[in-house]
């Protein structure tokens, strides 16, 4: 699911291209209250990762929560060594590979996209069966941002004279082959759910807006009253998530219903948004949030951070602790 929110922003520059969007509006409407539900089921433990990295993340985890993916660096003599790690029910296979840079999804099969950097751009790769390969991309650049389960990957590509972003697909249907999405100028796709809907941020620096594309190619735009921009974020099942600014400094959280486009605003206390499941749960920073309501994921305290990556169909989340040493864990039970 995918992925970081990073990575979630648009920023295409001279042969690299960074998705970087951030932000996604909702009418002024009261802030909803944060749960106080007893967090006492909810469990955090370690995945394991190779003892000889300085630092392991887990970015991605499919719908089923059977495969987690992310990344490592080990210290190499001359440079930094990177690391694919991906996990099937919790055993790890490790992957040394100079593309290994971020991971962006992870389907039921087990199949991850990512991308990395070769000959002077941003090159896209998957990992299926475990053989990691490039996929095919245009002279500027791409990079990878979702895939489903049937193996439909979406994301974006990048003009090398102009720089300007342009949405992508890689069909499952025709291997080795990519084609550039009938949308809005920028867009940048962001998701795609099992059906094919695919959704994402268009737009100019600083006036952006959500939209979703629906299988029988129908664009809506996703947004809310009032909003100066909207960005999404993420999807999964019916739903989607993102931000929107509603000027002087008022950004909301926001829950869209891809079905009929309607929305709804998330609690305040998320510090961000990073993934949705089909059943609207949202995680963010170190927070999980269901209905109009969050509470915090254990594991933070002083000195030390979480953030949650994603989370999978089950309420599974993965992401990350950071207690001077970054390591990948995973939350059940939240």
């Amino acid at each position: 699911m995918a992925h970081l929110a990073r990575r979630r922003m648009l920023a295409a520059t001279a042969g690299l291209l960074s998705a970087a969007l951030g932000v996604a509006t909702a009418p002024a409407t009261a802030a909803p209250r944060t749960a106080s539900a007893s967090a006492t089921a909810c469990k955090l433990s370690t995945l394991p990762y190779p003892a000889d990295v300085y630092r392991a993340d887990a970015q991605a985890i499919d719908r089923t929560g059977r495969f987690i993916a992310g990344t490592a660096l080990r210290r190499g003599e001359d440079s930094n060594q990177l690391l694919l790690l991906l996990w099937k029910r919790g055993r790890l296979t490790t992957i040394e590979s100079p593309l290994a840079d971020a991971v962006a999804d992870v389907n039921t099969a087990g199949t991850v996209v990512g991308n990395g950097w070769a000959d002077g751009r941003t090159r896209p790769w998957i990992l299926r069966d475990g053989a990691l390969e490039l996929l095919p991309s245009p002279p500027g650049g791409a990079e990878p941002t979702a895939i489903n389960g049937t193996g439909d990957i979406v994301g974006v590509g990048v003009d090398p004279d102009t720089f300007d972003p342009f949405p992508l697909r890689w069909p499952a249907a025709r291997p080795g082959t990519f084609e550039v999405l009938d949308l809005p100028a920028n867009a940048v796709p962001q998701g795609i759910t099992e059906d094919g809907t695919i959704v994402g941020t268009a737009g100019d620096f600083a006036a952006w807006t959500g939209w979703v594309r629906y299988p029988d190619g129908r664009v809506r735009t996703l947004t809310v009253p009032g909003a100066r921009t909207t960005i999404v974020y993420a999807a999964q099942g019916h739903w989607a998530i993102g931000r929107a600014n509603l000027g002087d400094g008022n950004q909301v959280k926001v829950r869209w219903d891809l079905r009929d486009g309607s929305w709804s605003r998330l609690a305040d206390e998320l510090p961000l948004v990073t993934d949705v499941n089909k059943r609207g749960t949202v995680v963010g920073g170190d927070r999980i949030a269901r209905g109009g309501g969050s509470r915090l994921l254990p594991g933070g305290g002083a000195g030390v951070g979480v953030g949650a990556r994603a989370i999978s169909d089950t309420g599974t989340v993965v992401g990350f602790r950071n207690d001077g040493r970054v390591t990948p864990v995973r939350w059940t039970g939240c």
